[in-house]
């Protein structure tokens, strides 16, 4: 499992529209370098994102070869009730990573 850093506002009143920041570790190698030998280097990147408020999918985003090492993303969203965001990072070879926070609507 990789580790994520995850910016959520702890609080926000209702209506406010909130940025969510997301960064996590993973190398995203692409699969067109070669090694020394010249043997092409096993693809190994992270393909999807979603991020859930409250069981309800509100920011999905599909990642290719060229996204950079350990991805960062950015989005906005409404602050409409109290709860949890729920992230999950689906990539090659089996990778899986999830993380989560809440938050406090007024």
């Amino acid at each position: 499992m990789a580790s994520a850093l995850i910016n959520v506002p702890p609080k926000a009143k209702r209506g406010d529209v909130i940025e969510i920041r997301t960064l996590t570790s993973h190398i995203m190698e692409t699969g067109f370098r070669r090694t020394a030998a010249g043997e092409l280097v096993p693809r190994d990147i992270i393909t999807s994102f979603t991020c859930r408020y409250n069981g309800t999918e509100i920011f999905r985003a599909d990642l290719f070869p060229a996204i950079a090492a350990n991805p960062y993303l950015s989005f906005f969203t409404v602050a409409k009730d109290s709860g949890k965001l729920e992230f999950e990072w689906i990539g090659d070879n089996g990778f899986v990573s999830t993380a989560s926070a809440s938050i406090t609507v007024e």
